[in-house]
C-alpha cells in the first residue's frame, strides 16, 4: 500500500496573511490547523541535538489527561541518546518524512516514512538521523499504567505498509482501520492507530465515549461533527478530543481521508484523586 503523510515544515507567514484562521479551542475539543505550526511555536528538548518540535497535546486538568503528542523535526546527524526522561513514560514514534536510526535493546532499526515503534517504560531506546534529509515523526507518550500480574508489552517495530487494515463492519471496505498491537492484549493501556476513510465513507453516529483521542490528519479532508459543531479539516491538522466529546465525520473525497488516531483503554478508571507531593 502505497501512503502520503503530511509533515509540518515550518516557516513563518507574511505581514499580509489575514489573522482569521481555523484554531479552535472549547470545552470538549480542540483543533490546531496546519497554518499554525510555523517557526514561532517550535520548542526544543534536553539532550536533544540538532532537533526542533511542535507540542500538539500535553495533559490538561479538566480536558484531556493522559497523553502528550509531539511532532518531531531532526535534522542530518542529530538525535539523542538519552531521549526519554521520564522512566514510567511509555512511547509510540510513527514517521511522516525522512528516515532515522532507532537503537533499543542493543539492536539497530532504520525507521522510514510508515515506520511505527511502540517503546515500553525505561526500554532505553536512542534516536539518530543517520540519513542525509529531515526526519519529522510523530512522538506520542503516556505514563504506563501498570497492573499487577500483567507484563509490560514487549517493544513493536514494524511499518504501516506491512499491515493489513481491518475493514469496519457494514461498510465494504470504505472504513478501515490499521492496528499495530493486536486489541486484546490487554498489556496494553494505549492504542494508536490509523484510520482510513474512502471518499462518501462515514462515521454515522456521533460517537460518544471515555476514550481521549488525538486526530492528526495524515492525508485528504472531510467535515468532523465535535460536539454538533460542524468543522472542516485537512492534511496537517489536528484535532484534541477529551473525554465523551460527541464526534462523527464524513469523507468527502476528492481522495483518501487518513488520520493517526491516539486512545487510552483497557484500564479502569481511576476512583482517587492522586495527592500533590
Amino acid at each position: 500500500m502505497s501512503a502520503k503523510y503530511f509533515a509540518p515544515t515550518g516557516g513563518h507567514p507574511p505581514q499580509t496573511q489575514l489573522l482569521t484562521d481555523r484554531a479552535i479551542f472549547k470545552d470538549a475539543y480542540a483543533i490546531i490547523p496546519k497554518g499554525t505550526m510555523c517557526d514561532i511555536v517550535t520548542s526544543f528538548l534536553p539532550f536533544w541535538d540538532d532537533t526542533r518540535l511542535w507540542v500538539i497535546a500535553r495533559p490538561l486538568s479538566g480536558f484531556a489527561e493522559t497523553f502528550s503528542q509531539y511532532i518531531m523535526e531532526v535534522q542530518p546527524g542529530g538525535g539523542s541518546d538519552t531521549p526519554e526522561l521520564d522512566a514510567q513514560a511509555e512511547g509510540v514514534l510513527f514517521v511522516v518524512e525522512g528516515s532515522f536510526t532507532l537503537s533499543v535493546n542493543g539492536k539497530d532499526h532504520v525507521l522510514s516514512e510508515g515506520g511505527y515503534a511502540y517503546l515500553p517504560p525505561a526500554s532505553g531506546w536512542t534516536l539518530r538521523n543517520t540519513g542525509d534529509a529531515v526526519a519529522r515523526f510523530h512522538w506520542i507518550r503516556k505514563s504506563y499504567d501498570v497492573v499487577p500480574g500483567l507484563d509490560t508489552p514487549d517493544v513493536i517495530i514494524t511499518n504501516e505498509n506491512d499491515i493489513s487494515p481491518t475493514v469496519m463492519p457494514g461498510t465494504d471496505g470504505k472504513w478501515v482501520t490499521t492496528r499495530f498491537v493486536d486489541p486484546a492484549d490487554l498489556r496494553h493501556d494505549m492504542h494508536v492507530t490509523i484510520v482510513t476513510f474512502e471518499p462518501g465513507a462515514v462515521i454515522p453516529f456521533l460517537e460518544t465515549h471515555v476514550m481521549e483521542h488525538g486526530l492528526y490528519v495524515l492525508e485528504g479532508k472531510a467535515v468532523y461533527n465535535l460536539n454538533n459543531d460542524w468543522v472542516e479539516v485537512e492534511a496537517g491538522d489536528f484535532m484534541w478530543l477529551r473525554a465523551f466529546c460527541p464526534q462523527a465525520c464524513y469523507a468527502g473525497g476528492p481522495g483518501k481521508f487518513r488520520y493517526l488516531l491516539y486512545k487510552d483503554v483497557n484500564r479502569h478508571m481511576n476512583l482517587r484523586i492522586t495527592p500533590k507531593t
